[in-house]
This record gives C-alpha cells, structure tokens and sequence, in this order.
C-alpha cells in the first residue's frame, strides 16, 4: 500500500515537471534543442543533471563548493534584481533567505568537523537551500526565520542591541583615540621635517 502512495506521488511529481519543462521560457528552448539533438525526452535530461549533481554533492571533490555555490549564484541575481525593483516583498523575500544562508555558515564554521562525518550532508545543505528558495510563498526560509530565528531574536533584542551600542561606543574611541595619536604624530614629524630645513 505504501509502495502504491509512493509510485502515485512520483508519477504526480514527474508530471507536474514535465508539464512545466514544456512552459515556453529560455531555458525550455535550449531544453528543447538538447531534446531534439539527442532523442532523449527533456524530463530525464533534468532527471539525469539532478541525479548527476545528486551523486557528485555526496561523493565528489568540492561538494561544498557546488553547494555553496547554488546556494549563493540564483539568490544573488534575484536579491540585486529585488533591490532594483520597488516592490518591497521580494526584498523582504530574499532579505530572509540571507538570514537563513547566514545562519548555516556560522554552524558550519563551528561544526566543520562533525560535518565531515555526515557523508550526505552538502547534498542534504543544497536541498534545504533549493527549499529555501522555491518561489512559493511560505518556502522553508520563510520557515525557518518564522519558527527560529525570529523568536530567538525578538527575546534577545534588547540585550543584542545594548551590547552592539557598547560596542560601537567602545569602538568609536578606539577610532577617535588612534586617530588622534595619528595626527599628533603626523604633526610632529611635519614639524621636525620643518626644524631641519
């Protein structure tokens, strides 16, 4: 029974992808060539590609590269489209996936050795990623801000933002301080240099 839901949902899958691989677009034109060229229907051209990067992400030399980089290249492009536009959804849109993208690099930083273990794991970070992206409304980045980042953040506000004002206060005098000893110090070489001609 549970064989028959899965096979349904994966004939339901590829239909639904194959219907939109036949949406007339670019990327289904040069589809389309690649079609006619080699015989092979444009479902398991991307089918093949999506295995391919699938294998290559869980065996491959520079799996993290790959990942990270369709995890950054397409959200790039939009989120410099989003700040040319005036809509303010699509900034907010893309402005969250960063968020989320910022989060995973900060645990990966730290967690870079248990990581190594995980043989599946750039292949399961580009899935959430290619989750976090989908152009639906509530994508997984939504998600997650929403359910976790949002929260922590709103509780700790507060004390987040006295600690970046001591900061930056702490910061600005250290500026202030070295910029002052760098003009004096300039000051006093002019005149010395002065004195000796």
């Amino acid at each position: 029974m549970a064989a028959a839901a899965l096979q349904s949902r994966t004939a339901d899958f590829q239909a639904k992808l194959d219907k939109l691989l036949h949406e007339k677009s670019k990327f289904t034109d040069y589809l389309a060539i690649v079609e006619q060229k080699t015989g092979v229907r444009r479902l398991y051209i991307i089918l093949g590609i999506a295995s391919l990067l699938s294998l290559y992400l869980v065996i491959g030399y520079g799996a993290e590269l790959l990942c990270n980089f369709i995890g950054f290249v397409y959200p790039a492009y939009v989120s410099v489209k989003a700040i040319e536009s005036h809509d303010k959804d699509d900034d907010t849109k893309w402005l969250t996936y960063w968020v989320v993208f910022a989060l995973f690099s900060v645990i990966e930083f730290f967690s870079d050795i248990f990581l190594s273990w995980f043989p599946f794991y750039w292949l399961a970070k580009c899935m959430l990623l290619l989750v976090c992206m989908a152009p639906i409304q509530n994508n997984g980045s939504t998600y997650i801000y929403q359910r976790i980042i949002r929260p922590v953040v709103l509780r700790s506000q507060k004390d987040i933002d006295e600690t970046l004002d001591d900061f930056k206060d702490t910061a600005r005098g250290a500026f202030n301080t070295a910029a002052g000893s760098a003009s004096e110090a300039a000051a006093k070489v002019m005149a010395d240099n002065a004195k000796m001609d």
